[in-house]
C-alpha cells in the first residue's frame, strides 16, 4: 500500500521580477545557486520548463506536477541516477493496487517519459525513457449522438427554459459545442473580443498552448447575436454564470457538463452524454459528409492523425457506402 500522495510541486505563476544587474564579484548573488541533480531540484527546473519556454496551459502543468510528485513520494528524493526500470516496474504496480485503471497509469507514465527526456536533454544522465512502455488500452469508444438526437438536445433550451437570457445562453453554448467542435476549456475561456459576429472565423489557444482556427455555424453564430444582445453586464467573457453568486464570471467546466446532461434529459435521450459527445457528434458528421480527414483533424486541434482516425469508424453504413463505390 503507498503512503498519501505528496503535495503537488506549484509552479511558479508569476513571471520572474527583473533586478538591478549586480556584479559577478557579488558571491551572495550566487549563493544556494549549485545545480543539483536529485528528483525534487529537476522536478522543480521541468515545471518551470513547461511554464517559461514551452508555455504549456495551467492544467496541463497541474496534472503533471500531481503525477510526477507521486512518482517522487514512491522513489524517495534520491539522485535521478539512481532510477532503474525495476523500481519504474514497481511503481506502476502500486499505482494498479491503488485502483488506478490502466488509462490513468498511462498518464502517469508518460509524463515520467517527458520529465527523463527533458532530464537527458539537459546532459544529466539518467534512465532512458524508451524503456518505460505503454501498456495496451482497449480501443476508444466514441460516443456521438444521430442527427435526430442533435436536433432534439440543440431545440431543448428553447422548449424548456422559460428565462430569456438563459435560455439564449444555454441555446449558444449547445450550438457552438456542436457547431464549432470546441473542447470544453477553450469554450469557457472565450471572451467577447475573441468573435466577431459578422464573421464565422476565430481563433482558440488549445491543448499546449497551440493557437487554431475554428469556424462556426450560422446556426452558432446566430444564436450567438440573440445572447449577446441580451447581456446588460459587463463582463469579458461570452458565456457567463447568471446565477446571484458567480453572475460575470464565466461558466466552470462542471457547470458546462450540467448544462448538457439536463438538456440531453429534456430532451428524452437516455445514453450518457457530455459536451465532449457534441465534439465527438460534430466530427462523425463532418466525416459522413466525406470531409477530409486532414481538414477534420485540423478543425479539431488533433496533433495526430491516429487520434482523427476514430472517426472513421464509427459508422458501419458509411463504409459500406464506400466501399459500393467500387461497384460503380
Amino acid at each position: 500500500m503507498m503512503s498519501k500522495w505528496l503535495q503537488t510541486v506549484q509552479p511558479h505563476h508569476n513571471k520572474p521580477r527583473l533586478h538591478q544587474t549586480r556584479s559577478l564579484q557579488d558571491k551572495s548573488f550566487f549563493k544556494n545557486k549549485v545545480s543539483s541533480t536529485i528528483i525534487s531540484s529537476l522536478l522543480e527546473k521541468y515545471m518551470y520548463y513547461l511554464q517559461y519556454e514551452k508555455n504549456v496551459s495551467p492544467k496541463t502543468i497541474e496534472n503533471y506536477s500531481l503525477r510526477l510528485n507521486r512518482f517522487l513520494e514512491f522513489c524517495g528524493d534520491v539522485e535521478i541516477s539512481k532510477i532503474n526500470r525495476m523500481q519504474l516496474l514497481d511503481y506502476r504496480m502500486a499505482l494498479h493496487k491503488n485502483n488506478l485503471n490502466v488509462k490513468t497509469i498511462n498518464y502517469h507514465i508518460v509524463a515520467i517519459r517527458a520529465f527523463l527526456k527533458f532530464v537527458l536533454k539537459n546532459d544529466i544522465d539518467c534512465m532512458s525513457p524508451d524503456k518505460l512502455e505503454l501498456a495496451k488500452t482497449p480501443p476508444r469508444e466514441v460516443n456521438y449522438l444521430d442527427e435526430k438526437d442533435i436536433g432534439k438536445i440543440l431545440a431543448a433550451p428553447l422548449e424548456y427554459t422559460k428565462d430569456e437570457t438563459k435560455q439564449a445562453r444555454d441555446f449558444a453554448i449547445l450550438q457552438f459545442l456542436y457547431g464549432t467542435g470546441l473542447r470544453v476549456t477553450e469554450l469557457i475561456t472565450l471572451q467577447k473580443k475573441d468573435i466577431k459576429l459578422d464573421s464565422n472565423q476565430f481563433s482558440v489557444v488549445g491543448k499546449w498552448s497551440k493557437l487554431r482556427s475554428v469556424f462556426a455555424t450560422k446556426h452558432a453564430i446566430n444564436a450567438l447575436k440573440t445572447y449577446t444582445e441580451l447581456r446588460q453586464d459587463t463582463s469579458p467573457y461570452l458565456f457567463i454564470s447568471l446565477s446571484r453568486n458567480g453572475f460575470g464570471t464565466h461558466l466552470s467546466r462542471n457547470s458546462i457538463e450540467e448544462i448538457v446532461r439536463k438538456y440531453a434529459a429534456l430532451a428524452g435521450i437516455s445514453k450518457k452524454i457530455s459536451p465532449h459527445t457534441l465534439r465527438h457528434s460534430f466530427a462523425t458528421a463532418l466525416i459522413k459528409k466525406w470531409a477530409d480527414i486532414r481538414a477534420v483533424q485540423t478543425l479539431l486541434g488533433h496533433a495526430s492523425i491516429t487520434t482523427t482516425q476514430i472517426y472513421t469508424h464509427v459508422d458501419d453504413k458509411h463504409l459500406q457506402k464506400v466501399h459500393e463505390l467500387l461497384n460503380d
